[in-house]
């Protein structure tokens, strides 16, 4: 049973949440405040968060840097903040997707659905488990980046498009495919989730961001890794 972690201060939304995904098999833990959802992602181990950024006793960015020191599970943020700082900060925080309230239930449980099926594990050849560059390794079976022996800290997304980039070394692969197989088919021209997510990944891994060298774009067209 996946196991949802609901972060959430608004009784009737939780209700309504809880009933939905209850119904559809979803194992659910609700937290009123930051506080208590830190303990219970602890004890509970979620597979999936959804997050509301406005909560009594701290910020719902700073839940999220608290869940990234230790966990990649994916973390949703449900928020009434619609104002383009506001998401880049959840992003840029570790959040993985951005719904603003309010919002439709089905498409919640679409993007709750694609969380959960990009942290699936990928059959993986042996000889392509660890992929090596001048700046950094990508470990394909622990699902891993490093570099000088210390762990890059990716989040799920993120790692899902260096993975389908470093499993096609050399080779374009186009913009439509990426949105679907990380976000699935309705994302598909959504290109600016491609563009914030590159960016994010080219900040962690490059040595020049503003020039990567493994990371490549291909203008109109999709991303190139580069060895």
């Amino acid at each position: 049973m996946t196991r949802v972690l609901v972060v959430e201060d608004d009784p009737q939304l939780v209700r309504a949440l809880v009933i939905n995904m209850q119904a559809r098999q979803y194992g659910v833990d609700a937290a009123p405040d930051g506080t208590t959802a830190l303990r219970l992602a602890a004890a509970r181990q979620p597979d999936v968060v959804v997050l509301d950024l406005g909560l009594p006793d701290m910020d719902g960015v700073e839940v999220i840097k608290a869940l990234r020191g230790w966990t990649r599970t994916p973390i949703l943020v449900l928020s009434a903040r619609r104002a383009s700082e506001e998401k880049v900060a959840a992003l840029d925080a570790g959040a993985d997707d951005y719904i603003t309230k309010p919002f439709s239930m089905d498409e919640l449980l679409a993007r709750l659905r694609a969380a959960v099926r990009r942290t699936e594990a990928v059959p993986l050849a042996p000889q392509t488990t660890v992929v090596t560059t001048d700046d950094f390794t990508v470990d394909l079976l622990a699902k891993k980046a490093g570099r000088d022996g210390h762990d890059i800290r990716l989040t799920p997304t993120e790692w899902h498009l260096l993975e389908i980039l470093v499993c096609n070394p050399g080779r374009l692969v186009a913009q439509k495919q990426l949105l679907q197989e990380v976000w699935g088919p309705t994302y598909a021209t959504k290109t600016n989730y491609l563009r914030v997510y590159m960016a994010q990944l080219r900040r962690k891994l490059e040595p020049d961001p503003a020039h990567p060298r493994y990371l490549i774009t291909e203008p109109g067209m999709g991303y190139r890794f580069e060895t």
